[in-house]
């Protein structure tokens, strides 16, 4: 979870594939009029996002319910999404990326085909509730390569696990 540029795309593939599970993006369940509104520089609001944190939720569930492990990248900004995803799917665990606006500014302004704009980014770090630590949440840095973003992730997870 986090906002746009933070890699949550590329870091959740490189992790889902380190952990032989499945990798779901979560930009390409949002509708067509979700899509069109990010790409004219529209923030969406919470109703936008219902449907499409409705959809990442029965996704978390059924994986869960067929005994898989899911990873899917989701902004998540706000608390009350990932109650929402929690309520799906109990027990469900974040990582939080987080980095500089400059730096996420910089991604997201050298990055091609997508659809998001760096304009939201602004709206985007202003709607963001970084996880509380009643949340079931890692928080890492993305400043340095996803690769090893990726293993700090794994790193925690292997804590997280252990009692």
């Amino acid at each position: 979870m986090g906002v746009s540029g933070c890699g949550k795309s590329s870091v959740g593939r490189q992790l889902a594939q380190a952990l032989d599970i499945a990798f779901i993006e979560g930009d390409e369940l949002h509708t067509p009029a979700n899509v069109g509104r990010m790409a004219a520089g529209t923030p969406l609001t919470d109703a936008d996002r219902a449907g499409w944190l409705d959809e990442i939720g029965q996704r978390l569930c059924q994986a869960r319910a067929a005994g898989q492990g899911l990873v899917v990248s989701c902004s998540a900004l706000k608390r009350s999404y990932r109650d929402s995803l929690r309520a799906a799917c109990p027990g469900l665990l974040f990582i939080h990326l987080q980095g500089s606006a400059d730096l996420l500014r910089q991604r997201m302004q050298t990055r091609s085909g997508h659809y998001m704009p760096p304009s939201l980014l602004d709206s985007q770090l202003a709607t963001l509730e970084p996880p509380a630590a009643d949340e079931a949440a890692i928080t890492l840095d993305v400043q340095p390569p996803a690769t090893q973003v990726v293993a700090a992730a794994l790193a925690q997870l292997q804590a997280y696990a252990t009692p």
